[in-house]
Formats: structure tokens, sequence, C-alpha cells
């Protein structure tokens, strides 16, 4: 009888020790349960019953156990390629992927690499199955509604940056009105070529010729730097010339003037010894070796006339 009793207060110490166990590990987890973190770069989602009670930042949140639930969201910056992924440290080509056609309908195979971050964690977790993908497929839209705006040669060498501005402002704005929670921080062009090797070698063939275009026309310009001083300096000169020849022929006219005015002066006086020394200078001029002879008819003799204005 005294054994019966014994093992029966043994049996229920034990199931008391079972039954305080069970409880401490409920406590347990409901304490545990009851409490979470929430790191610096992530953003909490509190929910109950499927509705969003509110947004945790970084820092130690108490919640209802079982009832309410806690969804971390990642708020850093991520990275993903466009036309291409990495691979154990090296750029795969995703096929077809980067193949754009640009506005005079030649092709172009453009890389890009897409910077982006959650801006909105209940939208980026509510709103769509899986945002990233979504972005990625806005991404390759807009990249190609932009580059069809473009000649093939100002995409592969001078109109990149233009590009990637061109298609941030699109996607931000693509990505706002369909308000899947995620921002763009940056885009850039990684690399742009042509899609085959024989595209290739032309395009080479054309760099190479807009290079000695380029050099010509640098030639050419060094040469106008060179021959436009010299006939700038021919310029003045013949202008210069020009301008004395004319100070000259005023100069030789006024005198010209000068002379016929005092002629006049003389003719007036005696207009007809001035006609006839006139006639005899003119003469003179005309015939330098003529000799004049004046006569009365008895005697004669040869005079050399003086010049009537000498």
């Amino acid at each position: 009888m005294g054994k019966n009793k014994n093992g029966f207060v043994k049996k229920k110490i034990s199931l008391k020790v079972v039954l305080i166990v069970i409880v401490a590990l409920f406590a347990l987890t409901i304490v545990n349960g009851s409490f979470y973190s929430v790191k610096e770069q992530e953003q909490a989602i509190l929910t109950m019953f499927g509705k969003v009670v509110r947004v945790d930042t970084a820092g130690l949140y108490f919640k209802i156990p079982y009832i309410q639930q806690v969804h971390l969201v990642d708020m850093t910056t991520h990275g993903i390629g466009i036309g291409y992924v990495l691979k154990d440290g090296q750029n795969i080509t995703v096929d077809d992927e980067g193949i754009m056609i640009t506005s005079d309908f030649n092709f172009v195979d453009i890389d890009f690499y897409l910077e982006y971050k959650v801006s909105d964690p209940v939208a980026a977790y509510y709103n769509s199955e899986d945002p990233e993908m979504i972005m990625k497929n806005m991404a390759l839209a807009s990249i190609r509604n932009t580059v069809v705006n473009y000649p093939v040669d100002d995409v592969i060498t001078t109109a990149k940056g233009q590009i990637q501005a061109e298609v941030k402002e699109r996607l931000t704005t693509e990505l706002a009105e369909k308000n899947i929670g995620m921002s763009v921080v940056n885009i850039s062009v990684q690399d742009a070529e042509p899609p085959t090797e024989e595209i290739v070698q032309a395009f080479k063939s054309v760099e190479t010729a807009k290079q000695g275009k380029e050099t010509a026309v640098n030639n050419a310009k060094k040469y106008q730097s060179e021959e436009l001083p010299k006939a700038e300096a021919a310029a003045d000169k013949i202008l210069q010339d020009a301008e004395a020849a004319k100070q000259a022929r005023i100069a030789e006219a006024e005198g010209q003037v000068a002379r016929f005015n005092e002629m006049y002066e003389q003719y007036k006086l005696q207009p007809y010894i001035t006609k006839k020394r006139l006639f005899y200078e003119t003469m003179e001029e005309l015939l330098p070796d003529l000799k004049v002879i004046i006569t009365d008819g008895n005697t004669q003799q040869m005079l050399p006339l003086d010049s009537f204005n000498g």
C-alpha cells in the first residue's frame, strides 16, 4: 500500500514538472514572438488580419503574437544589368535583350546598369508579386523608346549621356504612375556597339574616315590660321597703296586746276598772245625736236620758246 502511494505521488510530481516546462516554453515563445527588431537599412511592415497597421524603421518594437505579422523590407540600393548578367565576375550577354533599333534603322547592342531601391515598402510588398522584374521590363521599354530617337553613330559615340538622362526621366515617371514602390537611383550606359562582327568592321571603317576628315579639317584650319594674317597684311598694303595713289592723284588734279586758273588769268589779260604761246608749247610737247622759226618776211630768227608757265 505504501509503495503504490509513493508511486502515485512521484507520477503526480512528474506531471506537474512537465506542465510547468510546457507553460514556461509557451510563455517564452509568447515573449519572443512579442518583440521584433528592425535593422538600420530595413523597414518593417506590421500587419493584422492582412491589413497594414504601421511601418517601422530601425529599432525594437512590440507586436501581438500570432495575430500580428511582420514583413521586413530591404531599403538598400541594389543594381541589375540590362542586356547582360554578372556571373563569376564576368559580364555574360543576355541574348537579344540589349539589341535596339535606332532612328536610321540600324541595330545596336547597348548595355545598361540600373541602380534602384525601394521607395515605398508597402507598395513594393503588396502592389506587385515581383516588383524588380516589372521595373526591369519598364526599364527595357524606356530604353527602346529613347534609343529609337537617335542615329546609330550618336548612340555609340556622343549621345550616351543624353540617352542616360532621358531613360532615367522616362523610367522615373512610369514607376511613379505604376506605383510599385520602386525608385531609380541611377542608370548608366555600360557599353554600346554594333551587334555583329561585320557591322563592327564597317563602323571601324566609318570611324577611320571620320578621323581622316577631322585631320583634314584641322590641317585646313592650321593653313587658314597661317595664311590669313599674310592675306590681311597684303590687303592692308594694297589699301594703303591705293590711298597713297588716291592722295597723289588728288594733289596732281589740284595742281592742274591751280595752273589752269593761273593760265586763265593770263588769258583774260592777253588772249591772243596766250593762245599763241599755248599753241607753241603744245607743239613742243608733241614734237620735241621741232624747231620754231618766227619771221617778219625779211629777217629770220630761231627762237627756242620757254614754257609759258616756266
